[in-house]
């Protein structure tokens, strides 16, 4: 079966990795090529650099070329289009493997794929269909999320699912070390339903329950809102790592929270009537304690912007009179 496998962020790299393995294995797996978004400029200095899934691929063709296999084949098409369709045709593909890829799937584009598009999506659907479910799960409070293998279908995230993968969450992860959780599930999962992939696809349930979606997450959704309860500020904060990172003010600066938690009311005895927002000390087992909407925020890792990461006892030093501000 010759796999087309499309996509860009790090959490889809293992599961490129496992698919050039799979075919290294010789079990009839083929990786036919690879689709991902074009090169984009980061950085200061505006240098265009590949997408991970495409920066993986040098290494990935190394250890082809030693087992004498071909390089895979990559395509960075700015959109889908006819010349697109093209060189995915000359791929002669089977299969659309999708995991975060960026580009919306057309009728046109998987008419070219004899067994059809499935994806692999990072929430238990129909829960959080969408761009960020991720996040989503995190700023929700949920105590479970997952990873479901779909068809791709003409609606958003609403495919059959061939195969699940239940992830219980302890309240205490961030979005990045989720994403590094699920990205090695999800690169077992698709390895098993592709060993056994038309008995598999022909058992594909439709999604049961109500739909929930999430939306795209912007820069500007960091900003802290201390009259949220520290539960909810807690979730945003390990939601929004790596990014866009939440971030509060003071005067004209901008102070990033990188780690915190909710003050249990039974580890402190202080009770305050401050404003929320208000510093109202530090605590030697828990950190910086901000007063919030309902309860007290602990922040034990900090920094000004463009400065460097702190914990909270460097960052005192540095900022004497930080107790009793309000942000």
């Amino acid at each position: 079966m010759r796999i087309v496998f499309a996509g860009s962020p790090a959490i889809a790299v293992p599961s490129l990795r496992m698919l050039s393995d799979m075919e290294l294995e010789g079990n009839g797996i083929i990786l036919a090529g690879l689709l991902t978004n074009p090169d984009s400029r980061k950085g200061r200095r505006g240098c265009e650099e590949p997408t991970d899934v495409s920066a993986a691929a040098p290494e990935l063709n190394a250890i082809r070329k030693e087992r004498g296999l071909p390089p895979i084949p990559q395509l960075k098409p700015q959109k889908l289009d006819a010349q697109a369709r093209r060189e995915v045709a000359a791929l002669t593909p089977d299969l659309l493997v999708s995991f975060a890829c960026g580009h919306f799937f057309g009728p046109l584009f998987l008419a070219l794929f004899p067994k059809g598009g499935i994806n692999v999506h990072p929430s238990l659907l129909p829960k959080y269909r969408g761009a960020c479910p991720v996040p989503a799960a995190i700023l929700a409070g949920e105590k479970e999320t997952g990873i479901c293998i779909q068809r791709l279908a003409p609606e958003l995230d609403t495919g059959d699912i061939l195969a699940r993968d239940l992830i219980e969450l302890s309240g205490h992860e961030c979005a990045s070390s989720l994403c590094e959780t699920i990205s090695g599930r999800a690169a077992t999962l698709l390895h098993e339903l592709l060993l056994d992939f038309d008995a598999k696809s022909s058992a594909a349930r439709p999604q049961e329950g109500n739909a929930i979606y999430c939306r795209e997450i912007k820069k500007n959704e960091g900003l802290i809102d201390w009259n949220k309860s520290a539960v909810e500020i807690d979730a945003q904060i390990r939601a929004y790592t790596p990014w866009p990172l939440s971030y509060t003010r003071l005067a004209n600066e901008t102070l990033i929270i990188l780690e915190a938690k909710p003050l249990d009311l039974t580890q402190t005895s202080s009770k305050t009537e401050a404003a929320p927002g208000t510093v109202l000390g530090s605590d030697k087992d828990h950190g910086i304690l901000i007063q919030t909407g309902n309860g007290i925020l602990a922040v034990t890792r900090l920094q000004w912007q463009a400065k460097k990461a702190l914990d909270w006892k460097a960052f005192l030093i540095g900022a004497r009179d930080f107790i009793g501000v309000k942000l």
